[in-house]
């Protein structure tokens, strides 16, 4: 067996591993480690798909970003694990039969000729373009409608997010500099003399 086979296997199987404990962890802080793990290996067989871009990528944005926020929603939420457990047991009926369909699915898109092992050499990378050139070629080229439509949702969700943020009526007072330069003490400040009460 070549280097390269094993450590292959390796990482498939670390994923493996990683993904049915995602899925069969109680602890919702263990279920999102074995994520990590699992995204980490993924990025290792990608690396070894020579796809290095793919692989960064995976673990800047879901490792870095998305996936230690929802670690800290995790770890800061009071999760009734009992409660979870019995919501559990109540959906398997609906989610055995919609796995099922899916499975199904599946066997009918790959099935035929998919499933035998076809004899076709792996393609070699071409020196010329490197992956990140060819990734980018590929984005504003032939996928450039996609990639806009994903940045305009991305912005609409970024809008969305300031605009929830500022909805409503704001309690603090603010100051306006500007208008406090021509402020005359005369215009808010008034003197008034009173005669003095006398008490009985």
């Amino acid at each position: 067996m070549e280097f390269k086979t094993f450590v292959f296997y390796f990482f498939s199987a670390i994923l493996v591993f990683a993904g049915l404990r995602v899925i069969t962890s109680r602890n919702p802080v263990h279920a999102a480690l074995f994520l990590v793990l699992a995204f980490f290996s993924a990025a290792g067989v990608w690396m070894l798909l020579q796809a290095e871009f793919l692989a960064i990528a995976l673990i800047l944005i879901y490792v870095g970003a998305v996936m230690v926020l929802f670690l800290f929603v995790v770890m800061m939420l009071d999760i009734n694990l009992d409660r979870l457990r019995e919501g559990f047991w109540s959906y398997l009926p609906l989610g055995s039969i919609i796995a099922l369909l899916m499975v199904t699915e599946m066997a009918l898109v790959l099935g035929g000729n998919y499933f035998g092992l076809l004899e076709s050499g792996v393609p070699q990378a071409t020196t010329e373009v490197s992956n990140v050139k060819a990734v980018g070629r590929l984005i504003f080229t032939e996928y450039v409608y996609p990639f806009e439509l994903a940045s305009v949702i991305l912005l609409v969700g970024i809008v969305a997010a300031v605009a929830l943020t500022q909805r409503g009526k704001r309690k603090n007072k603010s100051v306006n500099p500007a208008q406090q330069v021509f402020v005359k003490a005369a215009d808010r400040v008034r003197v008034l003399q009173m005669p003095a009460e006398k008490r009985d």
